[in-house]
């Protein structure tokens, strides 16, 4: 994939990659591993599931494929219930702000969903997203990237998505599109940096530079 291919569109994930939802997720899992059944995350063990892809952390935590459904609609739920509680990162409204005004184009491929997406964001700064694409599955982001490139009308090449996790990296080549990892989000930066995305962003203003480069 060429970096010099121009880029017409981002496609942001949201919890990890604009959303602070790390700390608020922790402060439920026990609730959920409780609920559906699977190990419970100790303290001291965040730092080492942030080493591991993410069908290794379903794995180490025992979860059930069948399950994963149920428990994403659950979280969506709490998530909905307790959206006053999660924040942007900082920079992230200048960052949607930036990268609109250059006219490149955004999207929002998301497990979670619309609406809470749009209580967290807030009405100014999700006014600035061109589409969303939300509730997909834990693993199922690449046909909801399809139908994205599809309604923007948009060829892979064309599009940079950008995500905190290696899921997101995986769907994202599974596409064929260009893939920028954050480094503020859940996966450790050894991890992502082992996964050899196209770009690695340390801060807001680094997507903000790079697209302006690459347009």
């Amino acid at each position: 994939m060429s970096d010099a291919a121009p880029i017409r569109l981002v496609i942001f994930d949201f919890d990890g990659t604009l959303s602070d939802s790390g700390d608020w997720f922790l402060s439920v899992v026990d609730e959920l591993a409780r609920k559906y059944k699977f190990r419970t995350v100790q303290p001291d063990q965040v730092d080492m599931l942030r080493h591991k892809s993410s069908r290794e952390v379903i794995e180490f935590l025992g979860i059930s494929k069948w399950k994963l459904p149920l428990i994403a609609r659950h979280l969506r739920r709490l998530v909905g219930q307790n959206a006053h509680q999660i924040e942007l990162f900082p920079g992230t409204p200048d960052l949607l702000e930036q990268i609109a005004a250059t006219g490149v184009r955004i999207a929002l491929v998301t497990s979670n969903a619309e609406a809470n997406a749009r209580k967290i964001l807030g009405p100014e700064h999700a006014a600035r997203i061109d589409l969303f694409a939300c509730g997909s599955s834990l693993f199922g982001k690449a046909p909801k990237f399809r139908r994205v490139l599809k309604k923007m009308g948009m060829k892979p090449h064309e599009v940079l998505a950008i995500g905190d996790e290696t899921r997101d990296v995986d769907s994202a080549r599974e596409v064929g599109m260009r893939v920028g990892s954050v480094l503020w989000g859940y996966a450790a930066e050894e991890l992502l940096i082992a996964m050899q995305p196209d770009v690695l962003f340390r801060a807001p203003q680094d997507i903000i530079d790079y697209v302006a480069a690459n347009r």
